[in-house]
C-alpha cells in the first residue's frame, strides 16, 4: 500500500496556495491525505503560505542530517520538504505539497506514484495576484509574469489546472485530480 506524492507546480501568482488551503479544508477530516509544510529560509511573518521559518545554518544542517525529502533554493531562499512524507507514502498516506519544478527530476527518481499538478492562469490574473499579496516590488512582479509566459511542465506524469475562475472552482478541479469526488 502506498500513497500518492501530489507535486503541485506553477508560477508565482497562479493561485497554488490558495487551491492547496481549500483542498486541505475540504479534506481536514480525511486523513488518507497530508498537505505537507515547506521550511523555508523566511521568516514566519513575510506574508503568503503558512510555512515552518527556518534559520539558513539549522536548515543546511537538517539537510545534512537527512531531514529533508526533497530541498531547493529558488528566490534568495532555501526551500525543504520534510523527510517524513516518504513514511507517510509508505503506509499509503496521500501526500500533498507545493514544489519548485526543478526538483521534479529529483523526485521522479525518489517516489512513485507520483502526479504533478502543473497551475496555470493567464498573465492578468497572475499581476493582480501578486499585486494583491504586496511581497514583490513592480520590476519583480514584471519578472515574475515574463518567467510565467516561458513556463512549461512535460511527462506523463504531469495534469494540468487552468486556475482561471473562482477559488471555489480551482479548488473543486484541484480535488478531483487528487482523487477526490
Amino acid at each position: 500500500m502506498t500513497g500518492t506524492l501530489f507535486l503541485i507546480v506553477g508560477p508565482s501568482g497562479v493561485g497554488k496556495d490558495t487551491l492547496i488551503d481549500g483542498s486541505k479544508a475540504v479534506l481536514a477530516a480525511n486523513a488518507s491525505y497530508y498537505f505537507a509544510q515547506r521550511f523555508i529560509t523566511r521568516p514566519q511573518d513575510a506574508g503568503g503560505e503558512d510555512h515552518v521559518a527556518i534559520d539558513p545554518a539549522e536548515f543546511e544542517a537538517k539537510r545534512l542530517k537527512g531531514g529533508f525529502a526533497l530541498y531547493w533554493r529558488a528566490h534568495g531562499l532555501s526551500y525543504g520538504i520534510g523527510a517524513d512524507i516518504a513514511a507517510r507514502l509508505g503506509q499509503g498516506q496521500h501526500v500533498v505539497v507545493n514544489v519548485s519544478r526543478t526538483i521534479l527530476d529529483q523526485a521522479r527518481q525518489h517516489f512513485s506514484p507520483l502526479v504533478v499538478v502543473s497551475i496555470s492562469a493567464p498573465s492578468e490574473i497572475i499581476k493582480r495576484r501578486l499585486v494583491a499579496r504586496g511581497r514583490e516590488t513592480a520590476s519583480e512582479i514584471a519578472e515574475r509574469i515574463a518567467r510565467a509566459a516561458s513556463y512549461d511542465v512535460s511527462g506523463v506524469d504531469v495534469v494540468h489546472l487552468n486556475n482561471d475562475d473562482t477559488m471555489d472552482v480551482g479548488v473543486a478541479r484541484l480535488l478531483e485530480i487528487l482523487g477526490v469526488s
